[in-house]
């Protein structure tokens, strides 16, 4: 990021294995959040947490080979801090990176050998991306919350992590009720599986929400919006004894622990990530999703191309979005 709605690439050196940590080549890379900061006029030359790839060098023997086809976890964990040895290395209290190399945007990365999470064969590098940010927040918090095919579920913000959610919603057969005023993603959520849309900005979507569940309120709720506002119809549209996960980075919200918890006797979690432990399970809602997977992923660019993907982006009028540093 040149500043000044400005972006491109600049060179330099690859990264060498050192230790555990091994050379990937990037083969996708999808974007997150960091559109936020090139919208902001911010600068900088190292981006990016999410990426899929093949490992091409390694220091020592250890848990990856050359040819390995790898999900890049997120984070640089320590592996050894009781969160890591228990799979949620989302919550690593240590870290531990190798200096160098961590940035997705690029064409090499190093990375722990432990956190390189195999490609079964057939799926591609793109479609396995998808276990990151695009499916990976919203897959943690139904596995939490034990989403399944008796459930109605709300997910509020359908950017890219709440389209996921909907993605994971209905895989697992649930009812899903999604809530965006942006036209273009309210229409993809529908075509990735959604049952109902709804506008937020409905000053009666309360009411619509409870005429959907037969004035009882939804079972479980996903917010990935970060907004207030939607923090609040969460908690007002779930259910007594229903559960609510705050997956979207936002600001502060009015809650009242008796009004809103203990009469209402609601469960409320926050999640970031899913356990390691289970990854071999969302890649199965990946093995079995192709087609919803390619719906999902909107757009493809060169890396060379970054700025036209952060300015579209910047508009909403996508999905994930993917870049290719070999293009």
């Amino acid at each position: 990021m040149f500043g000044d709605g400005k972006a491109g690439l600049v060179d330099k050196p690859d990264p060498k294995p050192i230790e555990d940590f091994v050379l990937v080549k990037v083969r996708a890379v999808p974007m997150c959040t960091e559109y936020k900061g090139f919208k902001g006029s911010h600068k900088g030359d190292s981006f990016g947490h999410e990426a899929a790839g093949e490992v091409v060098e390694v220091a020592q023997p250890c848990q990856v080979k050359v040819g390995d086809r790898v999900v890049i976890q997120p984070q640089y964990a320590c592996g050894k801090c009781p969160m890591c040895l228990a799979g949620e290395i989302i919550h690593c209290v240590n870290g531990r990176g190798p200096g160098e190399g961590t940035a997705t945007y690029a064409q090499y990365l190093l990375k722990n050998d432990w956190l390189c999470s195999p490609i079964p064969d057939g799926v591609s590098y793109e479609h396995a991306s998808m276990a990151l940010c695009g499916l990976g927040p919203t897959f943690g918090a139904m596995r939490q919350m034990q989403v399944n095919a008796l459930d109605t579920v709300l997910i509020t913000g359908m950017g890219p992590v709440g389209l996921g959610g909907v993605i994971n919603g209905a895989y697992l057969g649930a009812r899903v009720i999604a809530v965006d005023s942006q036209p273009y993603r309210a229409n993809l959520a529908k075509e990735l599986g959604a049952d109902v849309t709804l506008n937020p900005n409905d000053e009666n979507i309360l009411e619509q929400i409870r005429e959907l569940t037969n004035g009882v309120g939804v079972d479980k709720a996903v917010d990935c919006s970060g907004a207030s506002q939607a923090h609040r119809l969460m908690v007002d549209a779930v259910r007594r004894k229903g559960q609510a996960t705050f997956v979207g980075e936002g600001g502060e919200f009015p809650l009242a622990a008796s009004r809103d918890m203990i009469r209402k006797g609601l469960v409320l979690r926050g999640n970031w990530h899913y356990n390691l432990a289970d990854y071999p399970k969302i890649m199965k809602v990946i093995q079995e999703s192709p087609d919803k997977l390619d719906k999902f992923i909107t757009h493809t660019f060169p890396m060379s191309e970054v700025q036209k993907a952060w300015e579209l982006q910047c508009t909403g009028n996508c999905g994930k979005v993917v870049l290719d540093p070999w293009a």
